[in-house]
């Protein structure tokens, strides 16, 4: 696969997560003015816990289909998952991801929170999923076509 840009599948997504959950820190921290709301603790278990409950099923279905869930080699992907929370989403683990920095955007209840979250889905997006993309069609064609269009790319 040839890549359309030098940002594709360079940065891992954890590493993308990370800077996206730190950026939303430092906003805090340099403009405490910005902070908007404090949610009860609850609130901000609930994406936590989807997001540990939908991480570790699409990890355990990759796992089960003997098939690669490193974000820098979609060549070698060996068979198209398409059960079980793959179901639901073509991209559960990133989902997941972004359930994570939802509920850490929550806590923080800054004014600047939701352009975080939407930077890290336009990168991960574009950097990430599309090249993964291109890949899976190429390996998969009219089956991974046909995936597609049953099955949304976040949810």
């Amino acid at each position: 696969m040839r890549k359309q840009h030098p940002l594709e599948l360079l940065i891992p997504p954890p590493l993308v997560f990370l800077t996206a959950a730190g950026l939303g820190w430092f906003g805090a921290w340099l403009w405490p003015g910005g902070v908007l709301f404090q949610l009860p603790l609850l609130w901000i278990l609930v994406p936590v816990v989807l997001a540990g409950v939908m991480g570790t099923l699409a990890v355990l279905h990759c796992f089960r289909a003997r098939t690669t869930v490193h974000p820098h080699c979609p060549e070698k992907t060996s068979c198209l998952v398409a059960y079980g929370v793959f179901k639901l989403s073509r991209n559960p683990m990133y989902l997941a991801l972004l359930l994570l920095l939802t509920a850490w955007m929550l806590q923080l209840g800054h004014l600047l929170s939701p352009l975080w979250l939407a930077g890290f889905v336009v990168y991960i997006t574009r950097f990430q999923i599309r090249p993964e993309e291109r890949v899976l069609q190429e390996l998969f064609g009219e089956e991974y076509d046909a995936y597609c269009r049953t099955t949304r790319r976040w949810m």
